[in-house]
């Protein structure tokens, strides 16, 4: 389907063949938009109210959220969702009772990456787990070490590295920009993206980057 024969970037001399991943060029994907179901908005003090009665109902919040990576300028980006011009945040989002983590990653990528395609795309492709995030109070941010101190969290955010095929349909709620960020500027940037987008550029440098460059992509 591609050249399979790359620049790696990071190095190849100590990597095996599952620590290198191949990324698409951007231009390989279609990114369109669709209405969104309109949400009201809510204070941090509802916000925490909110997550209080859900805790008490039904004990710690579990979420899974998805790191998908392109490249663009022979450089590895992440694909991340802005909300209404404001946060930024990974796809994802909280399981239901009884749903599996790779499940619930599915739905929440189907809901808010592929919105409106009722299945017809290829089937996201969840990976390993690459890192887990979690918060010790409702108002607090999240760690990625679950604080020696803390015997009840909150919430428990874990994160899936999610490959992509040569080509694909984006469909996002018009609620959400989806934007591909270079990993160098996210580094260290806790201050614009937020402490766990911050932090996935050390969670790929396991990785080395094969950039493939497909003969021929048809989306």
């Amino acid at each position: 389907m591609g050249d399979s024969t790359g620049a790696l970037e990071n190095g190849d001399s100590d990597h095996t063949s599952s620590d290198v991943l191949d990324i698409y060029p951007l231009s390989c994907y279609y990114f369109g938009s669709k209405e969104s179901v309109s949400s009201k908005n809510e204070s941090d003090a509802d916000r925490v109210l909110r997550l209080t009665a859900s805790y008490e109902a039904h004990g710690m919040r579990n979420c899974v959220a998805a790191v998908i990576v392109v490249e663009l300028f022979k450089h590895p980006h992440l694909l991340v969702l802005q909300v209404q011009n404001s946060f930024y945040t990974l796809p994802g989002g909280r399981l239901r009772p009884g749903e599996s983590d790779i499940d619930c990653l599915k739905r929440k990528l189907l809901n808010k990456l592929s919105a409106g395609e009722d299945g017809r795309g290829p089937e996201w492709e969840v990976g390993d787990c690459l890192g887990i995030w979690w918060r010790p109070d409702f108002d607090a941010p999240l760690h990625p070490y679950l604080p020696p101190n803390i015997n009840k969290p909150k919430e428990c955010t874990k994160l899936f590295l999610v490959k992509l095929p040569p080509s694909r349909r984006f469909i996002v709620p018009k609620k959400f920009r989806i934007l591909a960020v270079p990993l160098c500027e996210l580094h260290d940037n806790e201050q614009t993206y937020g402490q766990t987008i911050s932090g996935v550029p050390q969670l790929m440098s396991k990785f080395s980057f094969n950039f493939v460059e497909p003969n021929a992509a048809s989306i």
